[in-house]
């Protein structure tokens, strides 16, 4: 039997090269694809301004959102340190809903790739938070890889 969508066609990572403190909603600078030696793409590549995310073609994709932090709260766990990562979504360019909260890895059908955008986000209760980031090693990261077609 034939798989829908032939197959993944589109593979891609970027990263956040520069740690931050506190929270932001979205994650909106200091951010590249990944392109340390040794680390590849498949297909056409993601797009992103201030932070908004935009899919190259349609179809089914699975968004990652893998994040490194430090506390500062020092030996175990406090609440003093509380972080949430969420992935938002909008299907009208305009409006956003959190779709995936702390796992986040979520499946996005892209119908129309100028009206369904991703961004990431970082809550944090208090400014003892820091999202690591780094330009030769992903720590903060997010993962893009088209599935099939919608």
């Amino acid at each position: 039997s034939l798989i829908k969508g032939g197959g993944i066609t589109v593979a891609d990572q970027w990263r956040l090269t520069t740690s931050f403190t506190g929270g932001k909603q979205p994650i909106d600078s200091n951010l590249e694809q990944v392109d340390t030696g040794g680390q590849g793409t498949l297909g056409s590549a993601m797009t992103q301004s201030s932070g908004i995310f935009t899919f190259p073609s349609t179809g089914i994709y699975l968004v990652k959102y893998n994040f490194s932090v430090n506390t500062g709260a020092g030996v175990g766990p406090s609440v003093d340190g509380l972080c949430t990562f969420q992935i938002y979504l909008t299907t009208n360019n305009s409006s956003y809903t959190s779709v995936a909260r702390q796992s986040c890895s979520t499946l996005v059908d892209v119908t129309d790739t100028s009206n369904v955008k991703v961004r990431f986000e970082c809550d944090s209760i208090n400014n003892t938070t820091t999202v690591q980031g780094n330009t030769d090693q992903s720590r903060t990261f997010f993962t893009f890889i088209r599935l099939g077609d919608t």
